[in-house]
């Protein structure tokens, strides 16, 4: 039990790390280099919203593929390509100005953290005990290579150059990568036949419709703020200290996060929890649109940051509760869907500021909260 114990704290360590270069550095990185690419590489907000979408773009698309062809989730070369790939093109932005290169890098960098995302969280959760807190721990990877990101940008200071911050970031990503090339693939097990899974019933089929409803919301509004939450605390005319300072808040309370909600669900429901992480995250997002003071904008942050990541873990194990196995495929695309779509939306509004973007996040993960009403009552059916 001991030896079992240890295996499993080297699993989450290195799942941690992978995940932190994967999303905290391949993917969000870019939360806080952009606000000085807005400033010297002469890349306007409407571009930045392209290049955010191509990256999520890319994420949905190697997510489906992960789904779809077995071995990218299974096989640990293909964990291996992938950390090399996200820490090629974090370097490679760098040595540009093309903004079509941009987006070709900010593709290919979301399909490879989708590929690492999709492997990590698989095998986290076949090799740690699902009864105690280890994968919840693993999904806090997220936040530590948020604070990483953060943290690099606010140690190079005000007069920092955007190359050198996605360089910095790139050998960061570089080093933690060989942390997790160790990281195990699948274990193997006897294959045996699955006993039959009990048709859904019709509540459970209204109440999964309804929570991709608002899983969709979430993922159109909560992209939002993750992408532009430091260009808009620095564009309000704040310190220039304090857009990294509410990004590394935000990866600092995405850490224990999911834990401390898995606990709470496991209380209550992960519906219930679902729906007032959701609250939460709406209020935080609707605050960080309407109010620039430098406190109040931590505490919106930490609260944002609390909910981002747990809200996946939670919806997707109500998900899997009403809808069993194919529910993870089906709101992992939604999901997707809804963050392509969400830099979108905004782009138009971002001519005048970054107020009326957030606004719009705010009332779309608003919606999803109430989406989550006739889940609620699916889950007391059930």
């Amino acid at each position: 039990m001991v030896e079992a114990g240890i295996h499993d704290r080297f699993v989450v360590a290195r799942a941690f790390v992978a995940l932190s270069v994967a999303m905290g550095l391949g993917r969000f990185a870019f939360t806080p280099i952009l606000p000085l690419m807005l400033d010297q590489a002469g890349l306007s907000p409407e571009s930045a919203a392209t290049l955010a979408t191509a990256n999520y773009l890319g994420y949905l698309a190697g997510a489906v593929a992960a789904i779809a062809v077995h071995r990218i989730a299974q096989s640990v070369l293909s964990l291996r390509i992938s950390l090399v790939t996200l820490v090629a093109t974090i370097a490679v932005m760098a040595a540009t100005e093309s903004v079509t290169a941009w987006l070709v890098l900010r593709f290919v960098a979301g399909a490879a953290s989708a590929a690492v995302f999709v492997f990590t969280t698989r095998v986290a959760h076949q090799r740690v005990r699902a009864d105690g807190d280890g994968v919840g721990w693993v999904f806090g990877g997220v936040g530590g290579g948020i604070v990483l990101s953060a943290a690099a940008v606010l140690v190079l200071g005000e007069t920092a150059d955007w190359r050198v911050a996605w360089l910095v970031s790139a050998v960061l990503a570089a080093v933690l990568a060989t942390a997790a090339w160790t990281l195990p693939g699948e274990p193997r097990t006897v294959e045996h036949t699955a006993a039959p899974r009990p048709a859904a019933s019709p509540a459970g089929r209204r109440g999964f419709a309804w929570l991709t409803a608002a899983y969709f919301c979430e993922g159109m509004g909560y992209i939002v703020s993750a992408t532009f939450l430091v260009a808009a605390v620095a564009a309000s005319g704040s310190a220039h200290w304090l857009g990294s300072a509410v990004w590394i808040a935000v990866g600092v309370a995405v850490v224990p996060s999911c834990v401390l909600w898995m606990r709470l669900a496991r209380r209550y429901s992960p519906a219930s929890m679902t729906t007032v992480a959701l609250v939460v995250q709406a209020a935080a997002v609707a605050v960080s649109a309407v109010i620039g003071n430098g406190a109040v904008q931590m505490v919106a942050a930490l609260c944002f940051g609390g909910t981002m990541i747990a809200i996946v873990m939670l919806a997707l194990g109500e998900g899997a509760r009403l809808a069993g196995p194919r529910a993870a495929a089906i709101l992992t695309s939604v999901y997707g869907l809804g963050q392509v779509l969400g830099p979108l939306a905004v782009a138009p509004l971002l001519g005048g500021g970054y107020s009326a973007a957030l606004g719009l996040a705010a009332a779309v993960i608003a919606a999803g909260a109430l989406c989550m009403i006739p889940v609620l009552r699916a889950d007391r059916a059930a």
